[in-house]
């Protein structure tokens, strides 16, 4: 039986999948040094689209309430508005780090100097204890806890800690200076990406006219739109769901006069950008923080944080989130743990709205699929 033209083509396409599938899992390690060495050359406008992708987030929010009245100021409604938004950036970046980097500081000393005598008052509480309740006497007795050597390992992990902190910040301090000269032409690109996106998105659409059929071009442009909209939303109500949840413990630690409340509300905040997992990190630092002072308000802490994050998941986030990602609960878990495996805090910021995008158009297939087969709703329906 000879086959279709249409047909032969679809099984070659096919079968030169499976080859370069095959070749590729075969040389995989040169798969992965020709992709680093392809991402090395293309690391500038990468992070210039990445850049240019975060502001323009809030900036096109900023530029629809400008000069809403006065058409002659059209044409400095785009510099002003990234101006803008530069500034609020920046500034938000600046205020992290002037409270969080000198209450770090702080700190560290603070624990050093206390740890010592938080081991001593534990030491005297447990002398206390045979003669409050008798029974746990030869208990406590047979623990023969050499608490100078305790305190003094954990003066020594401490410091061990700030160390590795300061090591890591100066490794990271470095690592900026040697690659100053990608992320100067990276921020470059953004800026003209910025200015000229219409432009731009207008010749990239002229391309993919001219090299591809009008259907595969729609076709394109529709999941183009579908991923923009899904990464705008995402981002958008990440960032206003972590400054409303730092901002209830900045106020609700500093009702309940629990310390290091701005310092813990900006940790927390930071870390909420990590979906899932980022506001628990937060809490185990505050957690730290507060113990040294006060171990029973480091319980409150912990109770505390249990209730707002209960307020914040089902009343907060549904509303300021809301649907826009569009991905079950146990897809997002899913998306999470692949993206942490692969690609570390990156990976787990940037695989939830690429998975919301997958599950969106491969529910859509799943949908034309059985109205084109005609299946009825009760053959699937729980």
């Amino acid at each position: 039986m000879e086959l279709s033209k249409k047909t032969r083509r679809h099984l070659i396409g096919i079968a030169s999948a499976v080859v370069l599938l095959y070749c590729g899992i075969e040389h995989f390690d040169v798969v992965i040094k020709a992709f680093r060495f392809v991402t090395g050359l293309l690391a500038p406008f990468l992070i210039g689209g990445a850049i240019a992708f975060i502001l323009n987030v809030p900036m096109k929010r900023i530029e629809k309430c400008l000069f809403v009245k006065n058409k002659k100021g059209e044409k400095f409604k785009r510099p002003l508005a990234y101006v803008l938004t530069l500034v609020c950036v920046i500034g938000v970046i600046a205020l992290a780090l002037v409270v969080v980097i000198p209450e770090l500081g702080n700190t560290v000393k603070l624990l050093v100097t206390q740890i010592p005598s938080a081991f001593s008052g534990m030491q005297d509480w447990l002398d206390t204890v045979p003669e409050k309740w008798p029974w746990l006497g030869p208990a406590i007795e047979d623990l023969n806890i050499d608490w100078s050597s305790i305190s003094e390992t954990a003066v020594g992990f401490v410091q061990s800690v700030a160390s590795g902190i300061v090591s890591s910040g100066v490794g990271v301090f470095s690592g900026i200076v040697n690659g100053v000269t990608t992320f100067v032409i990276g921020f470059t690109f953004s800026i003209y990406v910025l200015f000229q996106k219409e432009k731009l998105a207008a010749q990239g659409k002229q391309v993919m006219y001219a090299l591809f059929p009008d259907r595969i071009t729609e076709k394109i442009l529709s999941v183009a739109e579908l991923a923009n909209q899904i990464f705008s939303n995402f981002l958008s109500g990440q960032c206003v769901e972590a400054v409303i949840l730092g901002t209830m413990f900045v106020i609700s630690m500093t009702v309940f006069r629990m310390p290091y409340a701005m310092l813990t509300g900006i940790v927390i905040a930071l870390t909420a950008l990590i979906p899932i997992f980022g506001a628990f990190i937060g809490c185990v630092v505050g957690i730290l923080l507060i113990v040294m002072v006060n171990p029973i308000q480091a319980i409150w802490f912990l109770i505390l944080f249990l209730v707002l994050q209960q307020v914040e998941g089902n009343l907060i986030y549904p509303h300021v989130v809301g649907g826009s990602v569009g991905l079950p609960s146990i897809w997002v878990l899913a998306a999470v743990t692949l993206g942490g495996n692969l690609f570390g805090i990156l990976g787990i910021i940037l695989f939830i709205p690429l998975c919301s995008v997958i599950y969106a158009l491969f529910r859509d297939f799943i949908k034309r699929r059985l109205k084109d087969r005609k299946v009825p709703a009760d053959k699937w329906k729980g």
